[in-house]
């Protein structure tokens, strides 16, 4: 008989006593016939069920969901006290046009300087072309969105010819695009452009709608049963500024997976390394934007997903709060841990399209009350000054806790420049039961999932999922409803103790993934693959962002003794966007000098 476990309340907790657990995850790493097998096993009515409970007891998740006693009530979405206001911001009106909410933000941008980009390369190390400096071209007539186009085209076409492929978007209608980019030059022409954002090119994740295109979510047959007529809440926005949509991004198949492997289409490469991952689950909006293609991107972000490829594709990728933004038109739109949210290749690109697309759904404003949305005002001369007063959280032993120690040290380099630089404060904290928040995450969204795909399931579309799918989707069929709501009470433990800690920091700091792009097992592009160990890395620090519904940032910081990206991610206090934004910028530009450029990129602004 099973020990029984009786947990302290969380308020209770000797925080002297905790020790930090290194997680080891224990399954085994499948790929092709091996990965097939073990599929049929786990599919199968009898064995299929002890092989997942036999699993499940050896990462110690049978004890927590069904052996302990959890004091706690349970909290099926986040919930949080009231906020204080944010130092040095400005308001933007969730219920204004989205154009006006990105002018206002561009206000609040340090002043654009053409010259230092313009005129020859100014700076030894590589630099991406910014959102201003598309405007700044289109307005000066160095270019026009049509021009602009036809360089993308023309790389997104022979992306899409590559043998074995390797396609960055799942769908593309190269006419689409000449007829937004045709209606944008004309606005240009007339003088009359939408806003900053008119001319911009961006990529949409593939389970994010965008009209006319379908929403497959990575798969072969989501578009199948069912059908996109509008867009969704997010691109819509985006659309009303004079965004130019490329289409449809490559994804990991329903975005359950880190690495961004789809055997469906074929598998994005990263741009800093085409025999590694881009990271996923947002693995073609990740890929785009660091390959110099599109300014920005939007992806879903339920375990990391747009922060893992953001990190190790070496660009900036922002997790906004629960509900920050209207997840309306995603499919997973019932979700309590998924956002949408901005991919781009700098922090003030970021901050620009996050303006955009901000704005919580009605449901989620009688729900979540959220503090009203603003952005950093960075135009003010004193706007970095007031970093100093910052306190950034640091649990060193989780800090520290990487594959590879160039991780922990350019993190640590960066934060320490931002020091010495601003006179941020450095304060350790703890954070106790990392082993069971995790648990709780993987027991939510997985069971959130399932309850989305069951119809579908049922209907015999199952079996059209890949291999490394259906491995998910046997786990998250063995939870029962009792799982689910001991999950939703560790939920709540977990978030007392972050409130808590948010008393005496800002920010909590970590690296953004445990170990850098992985290397892409051949056997694994036409099958799939199925290894935890990676995931457990790559999502070692990205969990109380999707489990308890916080803002955080991805950002690179330097790369790793291979070349390869290294992101520090900022978590922030619920609806803390604008702070984590102010750090995230003079991070980024404490930073600047050691961006290197993709072995894949593309200038489609000065493509002759």
């Amino acid at each position: 008989m099973a020990k029984k476990r009786v947990m302290v309340a969380a308020k209770n907790i000797d925080l002297s006593a905790v020790k930090y657990e290194q997680e080891e995850i224990k399954a085994p790493h499948l790929t092709g016939l091996a990965l097939k097998l073990f599929v049929w096993i786990v599919e199968a009515p009898i064995i299929g069920s002890l092989v997942i409970s036999l699993l499940k007891k050896q990462n110690k998740m049978t004890q927590l969901l069904r052996n302990t006693v959890i004091p706690e009530a349970p909290m099926f979405k986040p919930e949080y006290p009231p906020q204080e206001p944010e130092p040095g911001v400005v308001a933007l009106d969730e219920d204004g046009k989205p154009e006006d909410r990105v002018e206002v933000a561009l206000k609040c941008l340090p002043q654009y300087d053409p010259a230092s980009c313009w005129n020859g390369d100014s700076t030894p190390s590589f630099r991406y072309w910014k959102i201003r400096d598309y405007a700044y071209a289109y307005r000066s007539k160095i270019a026009t969105p049509s021009v602009v186009a036809e360089h993308i085209i023309s790389v997104i076409e022979e992306f899409s010819n590559k043998k074995p492929p390797q396609p960055l978007l799942i769908s593309f209608n190269p006419e689409e695009v000449r007829n937004q980019a045709a209606a944008s030059t004309k606005r240009f022409e007339e003088g009359n452009p939408l806003s900053i954002l008119d001319g911009i090119f961006v990529a949409i994740k593939d389970d994010i709608d965008c009209f006319p295109h379908p929403s497959k979510g990575g798969t072969t047959w989501m578009h199948e049963v069912r059908t996109v007529k509008k867009d969704a809440v997010s691109v819509s926005r985006l659309r009303s500024c004079g965004v130019i949509f490329v289409g449809k991004a490559n994804m990991h198949e329903l975005g359950m997976g880190t690495t961004g492997n789809n055997s469906n289409y074929g598998t994005a490469r990263n741009p800093h390394a085409p025999e590694r991952y881009t990271g996923g689950s947002s693995s073609g909006p990740a890929a785009i934007v660091a390959s110099g293609l599109c300014s920005a991107a939007l992806g879903t972000d339920g375990g990391g997903s747009i922060r893992i490829p953001s990190s190790l594709c070496g660009v900036v990728g922002l997790k906004t709060t629960y509900g920050r933004t209207d997840i309306g038109g995603s499919l997973c739109d019932a979700g309590t841990v998924e956002i949408i949210g901005p991919i781009a290749s700098t922090v003030e690109d970021v901050m620009l399209v996050y303006s955009a697309i901000l704005g919580t759904s009605l449901a989620d404003r009688i729900s979540l009350n959220p503090s009203p949305p603003s952005v950093p005002n960075l135009s003010l001369y004193d706007s970095l000054n007031s970093l100093g007063s910052l306190r950034l959280g640091k649990y060193t032993a989780w800090f520290n806790d990487v594959y590879s120690t160039d991780i922990s040290d350019k993190c640590e380099d960066a934060l320490n420049l931002l020091s010495q630089t601003h006179g941020c404060e450095m304060v350790e904290i703890v954070i106790p039961e990392l082993h069971e928040m995790s648990t709780a995450h993987l027991v939510s969204i997985g069971s959130e999932c399932l309850s989305s795909l069951n119809p579908y399931c049922e209907d015999g579309h199952g079996a059209r999922l890949s291999y490394d799918t259906r491995t998910s989707m046997a786990l998250f069929r063995s939870f029962s409803a009792s799982d689910y709501v001991a999950a939703q009470c560790l939920r709540r433990r977990i978030m007392y103790y972050h409130m808590e800690i948010f008393k005496k920091v800002d920010v909590i700091v970590t690296p953004t993934t445990g170990m850098t792009a992985p290397e892409i097992p051949p056997s694994a592009l036409k099958d799939g693959e199925t290894d935890m160990w990676v995931t457990g890395y790559l999502m070692r620090f990205v969990i109380p962002g999707n489990l308890l519904g916080l803002p955080a940032i991805s950002i690179p910081v330097g790369y790793d003794n291979q070349g390869l990206p290294i992101g520090l991610q900022l978590i922030g206090r619920p609806w803390g966007e604008a702070s984590i934004l102010r750090l995230a910028l003079a991070i980024e530009e404490l930073c600047a000098m050691s961006k290197k450029r993709p072995a894949s990129f593309f200038d489609v602004l000065k493509s002759n």
